[in-house]
């Protein structure tokens, strides 16, 4: 008699795939699996890193590919229907190719594919099992992604697979000398252009340049910008007067346009992932992206005008990590191949 079926994730990053597998019950069976991505090499090169991880996690749920009812593929770039529309950190041959087609010619598998955060949204949504209501991921990382998940559960894409690029919204701040930032999708003045680690490149750059900073000790060290920004996380949490000034800027920031995204969609629930959801000053950090949102939201998007107790918007840290991706593409492949 055959076995249950089982389903796998499989999370795409610029640098190594993570990937799980789910029982025919949801349930995670063995531990995550990971393989480097060799995503700069085009995209056969990473199919052959897909299928080394799932031997691999078929090896450890005691199955045969057989077993596999379906596969769900997130990818670090935009896409529409499986294929790739933006080259993002991948190989010149992802761009315009029907990765999920070639994919599931390879494996013979139903396979389904997304973008990353919006994977991400769907491990959240699905890992908080008693949540019913909507679901938004906001996630601060080199850019600023997002993505929306429906009440019940289903991934809202648009029409071509498309939305949610909340990054790309605009809002009204602007540098010292009056100027909109650049930002790297080609227009001025995104929310990723203030809220992302290459905002905060460019923030930390202009800061240094000022008198009051002259004595700080990212003034007198020799690394390079960027690895002074990745030094920056570790100074706010050490209480760091520049450091805490740049992040409560993006938190500020972020809040005042989530606001802006809440009017759009009313989601009830706003996740905030990326790598700041584990820095030891986090809760400080969500008390900015508040204070930015309180500034911009509509009180009704606060609290309800019926039951003053009751509060309209949400906000918590993501809690799946760097699962979260791979867990939302296996119960994606669950929902759509059971």
């Amino acid at each position: 008699m055959s076995k249950a079926k089982h389903f796998v994730g499989l999370d795409i990053g610029g640098s190594m795939i993570k990937t799980i597998i789910l029982d025919s019950s949801g349930e995670q069976v063995g531990p995550i699996v990971e393989v480097r991505s060799h995503v700069k090499d085009g995209y056969e090169a990473t199919f052959r890193q897909l299928n080394i991880a799932i031997d691999a996690l078929a090896a450890n749920a005691g199955i045969s590919l057989d077993d596999i009812g379906g596969i769900g593929l997130d990818v670090p770039a935009p896409s529409s229907n499986g294929v790739i529309w933006g080259k993002a950190n991948l190989g010149d041959d992802w761009v315009g190719t029907d990765i999920c087609s070639k994919y599931k010619e390879r494996t013979g598998i139903p396979t389904t594919m997304t973008n990353d955060c919006n994977a991400a949204a769907v491990g959240e949504y699905s890992i908080r099992h008693k949540h019913i209501g909507g679901l938004l991921l906001v996630a601060p990382g080199t850019g600023l992604g997002g993505g929306f998940v429906l009440p019940g559960g289903k991934l809202y894409e648009g029409a071509n697979g498309l939305a949610l690029e909340v990054g790309h919204i605009s809002v009204p701040f602007r540098e010292d000398d009056g100027e909109l930032p650049d930002c790297t999708c080609g227009l001025k003045g995104c929310l990723e252009a203030w809220v992302s680690l290459v905002a905060l490149r460019r923030r930390l750059r202009l800061e240094l340049r000022k008198t009051e900073w002259a004595n700080h000790e990212l003034n007198t060290s020799d690394s390079t910008i960027e690895d002074k920004a990745f030094q920056l996380r570790t100074l706010a949490e050490n209480g760091d007067t520049l450091a805490i000034q740049l992040f409560k800027q993006q938190g500020y920031i972020l809040g005042y346009g989530i606001a802006d995204i809440v009017r759009v969609f009313d989601p009830g629930l706003i996740v905030i992932g990326g790598g700041l959801a584990e820095a030891k000053f986090r809760e400080q950090f969500m008390e900015w992206i508040k204070e930015g949102f309180n500034e911009r939201a509509w009180p009704v998007y606060r609290v309800s005008p019926i039951d003053p107790e009751k509060i309209t918007t949400e906000f918590e840290w993501a809690t799946g990590g760097d699962a979260a991706a791979a867990i939302g593409m296996a119960y994606t492949a669950q929902e759509l191949f059971s």
